[in-house]
This record gives structure tokens, C-alpha cells and sequence, in this order.
């Protein structure tokens, strides 16, 4: 098979490359289908057979913790207000993607909880047909919206908590705010929200030893608790220190600790999901570095600035922002959407091979 250096540029027959100047970097990745069945059917598909029916949508780059894995202390440089998507574009954009085959949207950040409109953009989704609205959010300011948000329609809510204890919060997050978590997330599973799920990064010699306090969260609650490996989207701060603690060894230590754990269900991310015999939670292990899970991928980011990410390791983007301010129809913004997908690369090695990097923080991507 050939590899990505090595193949040809494709024909790009049916895409006028002229006026569609921000198709970028994926011009070695080797097509295998038809252009024109991913531009012409009702739904998004890429070269190597994939389909795309889920998208994150990241509300801002803004966020009220600063998390070592993130971004720096003192931040990054966040884009101006102006150039970041409207709740009127982010609202049309869910309407369009719905019309091509789009059924479940994840909210991020940044932290979404920050964006004034939530309610609204929950609604909206609800509104026009998605089935699964969820929302992934660091827990602070959880307390609050848990009622309307259910009201609203939101069908799932992760949280990203990455240790039980108070001093390694603070270390962590580089603030205070743990207590303010948990009261969230209690308040989220006594609530009727079918989904709670809380994302956890581990990182050794850090929170890799909290495994079975962890764990013990799903003896009671139907709470999946999902670890992931930790992803070098953190401005160069502590991707070089040796904290990655990958997923086969998540897994190892998950057995040590509860040796009679059973294999079970769950969704495409959670790549290895367990259960533990007479809890009412899960487990699951998400590969997000070592990128086991590429060949089921089915979503599409957009970043809080109107562009399309058609894989988390790739710097290629489609900008969607400037096609709705330039007055573009419906249909040639999901044209656009449908073109970007189709150039993702074959999985996350390839388009890191490809790329320069130029976004250094998960809060500029969308978490």
C-alpha cells in the first residue's frame, strides 16, 4: 500500500480548487473512492470509507482554569471576539450540519459553560432534529446550569476532573475549585441527564496512583469514568517530562486493582471499556496520543473561530466563518464541510507528519 509521501496527488475532478484557496496541506493522502459521492450525497464521508456524524464544537477559547496539560499559567494568546464564531453563525451551522447527516454535537471549549448563549445553542440543536446534545465542561460552574440545561434538552454531560485531591487540584488547575466540581457533578447524576461521564488525564507519578479512587465513583453512580492518555497540545510545558502514562498501562493497573473486571460496551472513543461486577458505573480507556482508535473515527471539530479540523492532529482548516460572512448558501457551506472531511488524513500519525503545529493549546482546537 502506498504511504502518504509516497502517493500521487489525487484528481481532484468535481472541486474547483481555484475558489476553494484554504484546501491545504492533504493533497499526498491517497484517495480511494469517488470524489463526487463525498460531495453530492446526503451524507459526510471521507476517502477511506469513513462516515461523520458526530461534531465537537468548540463555544470560545476562554476558560476559567489554566490545567499544566493545556496551556501555560499566564495563557495563550487568545483570539479578539470579533473573529471567533457568533451564536447566529453557530446556530446556522448546526443547522446545516444536521441537513448532512450530522445527529450528535458536543459542545467545548475553551469552557462552554462561559458562553452566554448555552441554553440557547442547546435548544437549538435540540430544535433541529440532533439526537445526542452533549456538553464537556471543567465542573465549575456546573451547580448552576445542571436544571437548565436539562431542560433545554442536554442529553450528556462530561466532566474533566483529573484528581480527587485538593492540593493536587490546585496543582493541576492552578486553582482552587474541587469541592465546586464534585457539588456539580453530584448534582448532575441525581439529575435526569441520561449520560454523566467524567474525563480524566492521567499523567505518571502525578494522578496515575488515583485509579481505584476513581473507580470507586461508579460503585454507586452510573458514572463511566473514562481515562485518557495524556496529548502533546500543552504549549510544550510537560509533554517532555516523562508524564505520559499510556493506555496499556492504564489497563494493566485497572486489572491489578480489580483483577475480576469484565469486558463491556460503550461508545467508538471509549476504545476499551470495562465494568466492574456489581458497580453501577464503567470504565473506559480512550488511546488519544497513541491513536489505536483513528480507523472508527467519525467526527469533525470546529474551532471556536469558524474552522474545520478534519483530525485533531492535523493543522489543516477549512474556514467556515469566512464562507457565512461572504454570504454563502446553505448548500455551499455543507459542500464546504463535505470537501474538508474528505481530504482527512488516513489517521493521526500521517497528520502529524503532515503539520507544523501551529495551534498550542487544546483550548485553541476545542477540547
Amino acid at each position: 500500500m502506498e504511504t502518504a509521501e509516497s502517493a500521487p496527488d489525487p484528481d481532484f475532478s468535481g472541486i474547483d480548487l481555484e475558489r476553494d484557496t484554504d484546501l491545504v496541506r492533504s493533497t499526498k493522502t491517497l484517495i480511494h473512492k469517488p470524489v463526487s459521492s463525498a460531495l453530492n450525497g446526503n451524507l459526510i464521508i471521507d476517502q477511506f470509507g469513513r462516515t461523520f456524524e458526530y461534531v465537537r464544537i468548540a463555544l470560545n477559547e476562554r476558560c476559567n482554569l489554566r490545567c499544566v496539560y493545556c496551556m501555560p499559567e499566564e495563557g495563550v494568546d487568545f483570539l479578539p471576539q470579533n473573529d471567533l464564531l457568533t451564536t447566529d453563525e453557530i446556530m446556522r451551522l448546526i443547522s446545516v450540519l444536521s441537513e448532512n447527516g450530522v445527529s450528535r454535537i458536543r459542545f467545548t471549549g475553551g469552557e462552554p459553560l462561559l458562553h452566554k448563549d448555552i441554553i440557547s445553542l442547546v435548544e437549538c440543536a435540540v430544535g433541529t432534529g440532533i439526537k445526542s446534545v452533549h456538553m464537556t465542561t471543567n465542573g465549575l460552574m456546573l451547580k448552576k446550569h445542571v436544571k437548565p440545561l436539562f431542560d433545554a434538552g442536554l442529553t450528556g454531560i462530561n466532566i474533566s476532573l483529573d484528581t480527587l485531591d485538593h492540593q493536587k487540584f490546585v496543582k493541576i488547575t492552578r486553582r482552587e475549585g474541587l469541592e465546586q466540581v464534585m457539588e456539580g457533578l453530584r448534582l448532575a447524576l441525581a439529575s435526569p441527564i441520561p449520560s454523566v461521564k467524567m474525563n480524566v488525564v492521567f499523567m505518571r507519578d502525578f494522578n496515575h496512583k488515583e485509579i481505584g479512587e476513581f473507580l470507586e465513583l461508579t460503585r454507586d453512580d452510573s458514572l463511566t469514568i473514562r481515562f485518557i492518555e495524556l496529548m502533546p497540545f500543552d504549549a510544550h510545558q510537560i509533554w517532555k517530562t516523562g508524564k505520559f502514562f499510556g493506555a496499556e498501562k492504564i489497563e494493566e493497573e485497572v486489572r491489578r486493582i480489580y483483577p475480576d473486571i469484565e469486558t463491556d460496551s460503550g461508545t467508538a472513543t471509549e476504545h476499551r471499556i470495562f465494568k466492574i461486577p456489581g458497580y453501577a458505573g464503567k470504565v473506559g480507556i480512550i488511546p488519544a496520543f497513541t491513536r489505536s482508535l483513528c480507523g472508527e473515527c467519525n467526527r469533525i471539530r470546529v474551532t471556536a473561530d469558524g474552522k474545520i479540523r478534519n483530525c485533531l492532529y492535523s493543522d489543516d482548516e477549512f474556514d467556515l466563518k469566512r464562507l457565512i460572512q461572504n454570504g454563502a448558501t446553505d448548500m455551499e457551506i455543507g459542500k464546504k464541510i463535505r470537501r474538508a472531511m474528505w481530504m482527512k488524513p488516513e489517521d493521526g500519525w500521517v497528520a502529524q507528519r503532515q503539520g507544523n503545529h501551529g495551534r498550542e493549546s487544546m483550548t485553541q482546537i476545542g477540547g
